[in-house]
């Protein structure tokens, strides 16, 4: 479906253009010259509820949009009106940008008041004020794509960098102003260092399907910035192309691609199938309100309203063929045709939905699981919605990880001196088994995190308490209260340096921790250096420095050392598979000595009991065993590596530690100490096995078997 060019009868080219309305009654193509004229071409054959046909002389560049005819019977869920223009929910490209007056809605609206009745029609025209969609060539050149080669990083051995396209190249100094906040920008050399000195494997671009900005965001001033409102799903975002919106976006994205492929580095594409820009019954005619209200969305027993998991106003019915179709086809061309490496689903939950309850053999999975494409690429559930028994951390099936945020609450209670015990603590570091060790899944189903774009930075978290979303216009009403952050004895910004000491310190924990925890970890762009939102948790319509990268950190001591911390931590996790596990942890002894692969140790250098982990504790101790990798490396031998300890104390005080002895080691050396804000430049330190050391308050230790 979609607009295809082709050579028509008699060596005539052309445009087909398709689209599946599968109750109207007429569907008009409608085609826009360079000024602005318009011209309505109706489609006249219509299979399989599908209208389509073949407009001679219409090739790439050329905009377009559909009117479609039907009912307006919102009370039956019919909501048809052809004086909408609406966006080809198949469009490879868009032109322009949605400002949303009045007339963009299919219902009257007194802007900008509330609507007078979602049943009562707006006849007027549209068009002029909505973005339109462009022919775009479906051959790619051979120069921008043949060349590519995808780097195929193994899901073990993955990093993920969670990065906003516009947010991360604003501010950059070494990116060219002309291309900054665009796709060419995040291609831009100055920008693949960063991410290649840095050590991830993969990016993770916040949605880049071209979206539309909310209506009530636009009347005080602001936009969405963060991109989950998604209305074109084959489409890149027009606003982050540099070099046009003519159709030249798609070019340029793949350029893109192929940079960070070159560079080694994957492309994870955040997606949001789970609902559209058009929101509830109040919200606006962009496409598939108008196209087909009853056979895209899923509608309540009142059928004016809308079904709501995703607390956006409405859900995509996935259940029906041809909303599956749209979205598996979507997925197919993004992976085929721009060359992604995978997908993070954003409220997975809600595509796993058969008619009400969360299903895991739903048609959505089952389709995934055996498209010969998408299986083979990665796919990321945010294993949650806001609909009822919509939380499914740990029940998606094989082939999907999941994001972990029982890691990352675990991990932050800890350092904030709020978990009761240590016994979630001991499964999140060791790679969740409890969640996922079943039906054949491995640590790696497991995306660790501790910040997200969602919530505080990682400077954030350890500066406030409460979150300051003041600038979002909504009273402080938006974000989560559910921060479990610790200021460090002040909110917000301080002169008080031991404050300040004690905020990095406790970054580096939390850094330290995630990069040493087994599963793939995921880090958000400038955690790396310390980047803060002022305390916004909430940052989606902050465009402008709240929501861009600081490159001006790094002109700061303290920010340069935690980049080279973070750089030090990911190169210790590429150099030892001891730290990226194919398989969970046995547990049990193992060899002629009896050590176990993975063994957790109480302060006084013993093995933990079972009333140890219940037990009030702010210190834990675990050792990784290098002598008993499962699986062998692409010569068929066995794996073989260092093993390590990791101390990790959360306590205000420092505490004496004593090292575990022979057998597990006659002599550790130390590697990393958080206590220290320079890493490079520390003095070595090596302490016997049975020997005591004394851990200094709140501070990470990693010691490498030294024998």
């Amino acid at each position: 479906m979609g607009a295809r060019v082709r050579t028509g009868p008699g060596g005539v080219t052309g445009t087909n253009f398709a689209l599946w309305a599968g109750g109207a009654e007429a569907v008009e193509v409608c085609l826009f010259a360079p000024d602005g004229a318009e011209t309505r071409v109706p489609l006249t054959e219509q299979t399989h509820g599908i209208w389509h046909g073949f407009v001679p002389g219409v090739g790439p560049g050329r905009r377009y949009g559909y009117r479609v005819h039907g009912r307006w019977d919102p009370w039956t869920g019919a909501r048809w009106n052809p004086a909408k223009l609406l966006l080809d929910p198949y469009a490879r490209a868009v032109d322009g940008d949605y400002t949303l007056p009045p007339e963009v809605y299919g219902h009257v609206r007194d802007w900008p008041d509330q609507p007078v009745a979602d049943t009562v029609r707006d006849d007027r025209d549209s068009a002029p004020y909505v973005p339109k969609g462009v022919v775009v060539h479906d051959d790619v050149p051979g120069d921008e794509w043949a060349d590519d080669r995808r780097p195929k990083t193994p899901w073990a051995d993955s990093v993920i960098y969670e990065l906003h396209v516009r947010g991360f190249t604003m501010r950059h100094p070494g990116v060219p102003r002309e291309l900054r906040g665009t796709y060419a920008g995040l291609a831009h050399p100055a920008a693949v260092e960063h991410l290649v000195r840095l050590g991830v494997t993969a990016v993770e671009l916040l949605p880049v399907h071209q979206f539309a900005h909310e209506d009530h965001l636009l009347r005080r001033g602001l936009r969405n910035h963060w991109g989950y409102n998604s209305i074109g799903y084959f489409a890149p975002h027009a606003a982050y192309a540099a070099t046009g919106t003519g159709g030249e976006q798609v070019g340029e994205f793949r350029r893109m691609v192929r940079a960070l492929h070159e560079a080694g580095i994957e492309v994870i594409l955040d997606v949001v199938y789970n609902h559209t820009a058009e929101a509830g019954e109040l919200g606006p005619m962009l496409s598939l309100r108008g196209i087909d209200n009853r056979g895209y969305y899923r509608l309540q027993h009142d059928a004016r309203r809308y079904a709501d998991y995703t607390g956006c106003g409405n859900t995509l019915h996935v259940v029906q063929p041809q909303v599956l179709r749209l979205i598996t086809d979507s997925l197919r061309y993004w992976v085929t045709e721009m060359g992604v490496d995978g997908f993070r689903f954003d409220l997975a939950a809600a595509l796993a939905r058969s008619m009400h309850d969360v299903d895991m053999l739903s048609p959505f999975l089952a389709v995934i699981a055996q498209d010969p494409v998408l299986r083979r690429v990665k796919l990321i559930a945010e294993p949650w919605d806001v609909g009822s028994g919509g939380y499914q951390v740990g029940a998606f099936p094989p082939l999907w990880t999941e994001w972990n945020d029982r890691y990352r609450d675990a991990v932050r209670d800890f350092w904030r001196g709020a978990l009761p015990d240590v016994r979630d603590l001991g499964y999140r570091l060791s790679g969740s088994s409890d969640l996922y060790a079943w039906g054949g899944r491995r640590p790696y189903a497991s995306v660790n995190f501790v910040t997200a774009h969602d919530g505080f930075t990682l400077r954030d978290l350890v500066s406030y308490e409460r979150k300051h979303n003041e600038a979002n216009g909504e009273d402080n009403r938006d974000g989560t209260d559910d921060n479990r952050s610790w200021n460090c004895g002040a909110e917000g910004a301080t002169d008080d340096e031991a404050v300040g000491a004690l905020r990095r310190r406790q970054i580096r924990n939390m850094l330290t921790t995630l990069l040493l925890s087994t599963g793939v970890p995921m880090i958000v762009a400038g955690d790396e250096m310390g980047r803060t939102q002022g305390g916004n948790n909430n940052a989606y319509c902050q465009d402008n420095e709240t929501g861009w990268v600081d490159w001006s950190l790094l002109d700061e001591p303290w920010a340069r050392e935690l980049l080279a911390l973070s750089r030090r931590l990911l190169a210790l996790r590429h150099a030892h598979p001891v730290l990226r596990r194919r398989a969970f942890f046995s547990g049990r002894p193992q060899g002629t000595d009896g050590l176990r692969d993975l063994a957790w140790f109480t302060a006084g250098g013993e093995e933990m009991t079972e009333a140890d982990w219940y037990a009030p504790a702010r210190t834990i101790a675990f050792y990784l065993s290098g002598r008993d990798i499962p699986g062998r490396d692409e010569r068929g031998e066995k794996v073989v590596d260092d093993s390590f300890l990791v101390i990790l104390h959360a306590g205000d005080g420092p505490v004496e530690h004593r090292l575990p002895g022979v057998p597990w080691a006659a002599e550790y050396a130390l590697v990393v100490d958080t206590s220290r804000e320079e890493q490079e430049r520390a003095p070595e330190v090596v302490c016997p096995g049975g020997g005591t050391v004394t851990v200094p308050a709140r501070s990470a230790l990693l010691w490498r078997v030294a024998d």
